[in-house]
């Protein structure tokens, strides 16, 4: 599955899961490695990085990004193999 295809599904996805939710789309040129996805849900947010799969490349920072935020909050990577999992635990750490 595209890398795009699987994140317009995931949208999708966080919107039905978390009713009410606001998921933005990063802009990539705005800070480099920002994750893709920024997901408002109450009081709370997240922050995921699409991959197309595991071993896809990362860009510049975008590990560092994905650490510093979810020592804050709650952030991952997600590609279609680790969807559940990833989903999972967001619904966890929304609960807490």
């Amino acid at each position: 599955m595209l890398e795009n295809k699987f994140k317009t599904k995931l949208i999708k996805e966080l919107k039905e899961m978390f009713p009410g939710c606001m998921v933005i789309h990063t802009d990539p040129n705005e800070i480099q490695g920002l994750p893709d996805l920024i997901v408002l849900y109450e009081e709370r947010w997240a922050a995921l990085e699409g991959k197309q799969k595991a071993d896809s490349r990362c860009r510049p920072n975008q590990k560092y990004y994905v650490n510093l935020m979810n020592e804050m909050s709650f952030a991952a990577f997600i590609y279609p193999d680790n969807k559940e999992e990833v989903l999972n635990e967001l619904q966890q750490s929304f609960r807490d």
